[in-house]
């Protein structure tokens, strides 16, 4: 009966710790994803920012011309 117990009680140690870690981990992977995620609108909010300028300058000069 001692090593049902024991058994048991290894089990439960090992699942608890298993479910900690993995979701630890998950919300870890998913800052990293929502930190990504807003760097790459970031840039591409600058990229379009860019090329409106540029779309701009462009009709600017040919309206002068």
């Amino acid at each position: 009966m001692k090593k049902v117990f024991a058994m048991f009680a290894v089990a439960g140690m090992l699942f608890t710790a298993a479910c900690g870690n993995k979701e630890s981990n998950e919300e870890t992977e998913i800052e990293v994803i929502i930190e990504e995620t807003e760097e790459t609108l970031e840039e591409s909010t600058e990229e379009v920012e860019g090329a409106i300028e540029d779309s701009v300058e462009v009709v600017e000069e040919e309206i002068e011309a």
